[in-house]
């Protein structure tokens, strides 16, 4: 079982990275969330790992926290609710924002995430209600804020990372429209993001 990684990251395509960990490649998917907080590529990096077996693949799923790992373990216990759909939940609001929310009972703002119906929101403040009140891990990141390469190449990841949350194509670009020309990666995701789930 694969818990930790620490490394040298490679590349960043959200919302996969690629880390080298003594001469051996990872591809870990991480929630926006973890994203928004990754250093610069060929800089150390350390992720908390929950793995994932299934019969037609193995899969790493990074977080900088272990709030967020926890969320996630959390979040795909729910009967209906799969890595993905847990990642797009973290990647569409934070730890915080969701104990708030389950706090609230409010469902709203889970539909605006895609992928997440009216009855799969119900479904998940229900399940999640008492479980998540107060998280009782802070978590240490061990990760820091960093620049994208070129505005081209910033753009079609910030595009990548909206569909690969399973935005439409349609809505990820009309989003990214607008955003301001000079907007880094990490900004871009978030603001997108938000314009969104308005």
């Amino acid at each position: 079982m694969i818990g930790q990684l620490n490394g040298i990251l490679l590349e960043k395509n959200p919302p996969q990275v690629l880390v080298d960990c003594g001469g051996v490649g990872y591809e870990v998917d991480v929630p926006m969330s973890t994203f928004y907080l990754l250093p610069q590529t060929g800089e150390r990096v350390r992720l908390l790992i929950h793995f994932v077996v299934r019969e037609d693949a193995q899969i790493l799923y990074g977080f900088g926290t272990l709030e967020e790992k926890a969320a996630f373990k959390q979040l795909i216990k729910i009967s209906g609710v799969g890595p993905r759909t847990a990642l797009g939940v973290l990647s569409g609001m934070s730890v915080q924002e969701l104990t708030h929310a389950i706090a609230a009972q409010e469902p709203v703002r889970l539909t605006k995430i895609a992928g997440i119906g009216k009855k799969t929101a119900e479904r998940l403040l229900l399940e999640l209600k008492g479980k998540m009140v107060d998280p009782l891990l802070t978590g240490a990141s061990g990760a820091q804020h960093g620049l994208g390469p070129t505005q081209g190449q910033k753009q079609n990841d910030i595009l990548s990372a909206l569909v690969a949350l399973g935005y439409s194509e349609r809505d990820a670009a009309l989003a990214l429209k607008a955003l301001p020309e000079d907007i880094g990666v990490t900004e871009g995701i978030k603001e997108a993001l938000r314009a969104i789930s308005k």
